[in-house]
């Protein structure tokens, strides 16, 4: 997979942790706040069709699916953490052309959510959107 460039985000999903309640368990059944998972957009046929990544112009955006590792990288201090598909999301055709910097770096479209405890690892939580680049290496 050739890393994509984008936003990443944050997203709760099954049991309580940090600012989440309990929620579902995601798309895969698996899915938890304090875990070092994430939402991938093209995880299924159905997950594409709900996402729409290619509303915004992202196209090379691989079909991944439940359990598959994404090593996501924020561009602000390059930190790097690697976690495993657990739902669908983020919903990318809703914040088309969205732009996140921090200082010369820069990422446009959501392309991944992380769980909370995956996202604090690179960055706070109160940031909430930080531009990043997402690979499988």
């Amino acid at each position: 997979m050739v890393a994509l460039r984008g936003e990443v985000s944050w997203f709760c999903c099954g049991n309580a942790w940090g600012p989440c309640g309990s929620t579902g368990f995601g798309a895969c059944g698996t899915c938890s706040s304090g875990n070092y998972q994430h939402a991938w957009p093209n995880a299924s046929d159905a997950c594409l069709a709900i996402t729409r990544p290619h509303a915004c112009g992202i196209t090379g955006m691989s079909r991944r699916t439940c359990g598959y590792r994404h090593y996501t990288t924020n561009l602000c201090n390059n930190a790097r953490i690697g976690t495993t598909i657990a739902d669908c999301g983020p919903q990318t055709d809703l914040w088309c052309g969205e732009r996140t910097c921090c200082g010369s770096a820069c990422g446009s479209n959501r392309i991944i959510d992380l769980t909370p405890a995956a996202y604090s690892v690179i960055a706070s939580l109160s940031t909430g959107l930080r531009p990043c680049s997402v690979d499988s290496v």
